[in-house]
């Protein structure tokens, strides 16, 4: 696939008001979701690093919205925003720069009511402002703040689909969760050295600050895969003594796997009717053909290496993608890349500062979208990035020749 058609980076007001919505009605029934099954009381649930309580994620949604659209932000620090926030120690609770992790569990947040309501009345503000714009408004300027709530949201409903996944709860009937069975081209797609403009034409519309600044990149030549390595391909792997064999590991990886204590991925398991998988906490049968998920990058690294091959650097994955190949296949699952996530040069921060700049060094880049991922927000010039030892994301990978 290629960037959406309807990217949300060139989105003009009432487009925006459009994503605004939906946007905002995923996140709810994501909440509900949580909800059914107890999770909107902080008290149950898991106070684990990769998740939020839910309730404190959607006040934080609704915070962040409000922030930098209703209160103007020039920034993301104390003090950079106009006026209060229109729930009474919003700026207390919400704000994750001044608010640290483990203490989102204990903070006394109103009812689930009340802090819908709040998210009603920021998004319906929001929107009248936005209303008060023409439609042909092309203003990248004007629109940032909008556009970036947008992004923040639609980032964060994701994040609500891990924690349904992590905590084995049932997703809203209406996500279809299943990646597509890999029926595309199989084997390598080779391409010539090259040089491409990397981060993409940055003259107008929405662009992350990891992406800046656009420069010639030159790559290759190398040769990848068309398709994410299946599940019958990661089997082999597992069923070959993968987990046991120290020599695919790297270091870190082995340190990993001794933590974890794993054998296989996160949510494989092992019967009297073969291999099986959690979706959302109910077992489905392991689809051969579908991508192997929910792998981190040690065990993406460990596969390549019992395979004779490597992971993409980000750059080679990113000419690949936006090289027009009706054969690469992408947008299934993130995909880990050979990259550590780090500034390209010229890099600065923009108003939402602690976007970035944390993570560079410490994360890997991850590239492309998933089956989570809102088409809007999809760009083969999207960088994320985890930690290497996340599996809970919607994630696989594909392999480069050694």
């Amino acid at each position: 696939m290629t960037e959406n058609h309807a990217s949300f980076r060139r989105m003009g007001p009432r487009a925006l008001e459009a994503a605004l919505r939906d946007a905002r009605r995923r996140t709810l029934a994501l909440f509900d979701a949580l909800a059914a099954a107890g999770y909107d009381q902080a008290a149950r649930v898991p106070r684990l690093p990769i998740l939020n309580p839910p309730l404190w994620e959607l006040g934080h949604i609704a915070w962040f919205a409000e922030w930098y659209v209703l209160r103007e932000a020039a920034g993301s620090a104390p003090g950079e925003a106009l006026g209060q926030s229109l729930l009474p120690h919003g700026d207390d609770w919400f704000d994750s720069n001044a608010v640290a992790h483990d203490t989102r569990w204990a903070l006394g947040l109103p009812a689930p009511g009340a802090i819908t309501s709040y998210c009603r009345e920021v998004l319906e503000r929001m929107l009248a402002r936005l209303a008060r714009m023409p439609d042909e408004a092309q203003d990248d300027a004007a629109l940032y703040p909008w556009r970036l709530a947008l992004a923040h949201e639609d980032m964060h409903g994701e994040a609500l689909l891990y924690t349904l996944q992590t905590l084995g709860a049932a997703a809203p009937a209406d996500f279809a969760d299943t990646p597509a069975r890999a029926t595309g081209a199989a084997g390598d797609i080779a391409f010539d050295a090259a040089s491409f403009l990397r981060g993409g034409e940055q003259a107008c519309g929405f662009v992350f600050d990891n992406e800046r600044q656009a420069a010639p990149c030159r790559v290759g030549p190398f040769a990848i895969d068309a398709s994410l390595v299946s599940n019958a391909a990661y089997l082999a792997f597992v069923e070959d003594g993968g987990y046991r064999q120290q020599q695919y590991w790297s270091e870190t990886g082995r340190a990993w796997l001794l933590s974890q204590q794993r054998a296989a991925p996160r949510y494989w398991q092992l019967d009297a009717a073969g291999w099986r998988t959690l979706r959302f906490g109910a077992p489905a049968a392991l689809d051969p053909a579908e991508p192997v998920r929910h792998v981190g990058l040690y065990e993406a690294e460990a596969y390549c290496r019992w395979a004779g091959r490597r992971l993409p650097l980000e750059e080679e994955w990113e000419y690949a993608a936006q090289a027009g190949r009706l054969d690469f296949a992408w947008g299934d699952l993130w995909e880990w890349t050979a990259s550590r996530f780090q500034p390209y040069a010229g890099f600065s921060p923009d108003r939402y500062r602690e976007y970035s700049a944390p993570s560079f060094g410490g994360c890997q880049s991850v590239r492309g979208a998933s089956c989570a991922t809102p088409a809007r927000l999809r760009s083969a010039h999207f960088r994320n990035f985890y930690l290497p030892g996340r599996d809970d994301i919607f994630v696989g990978f594909r392999t480069c020749a050694a």
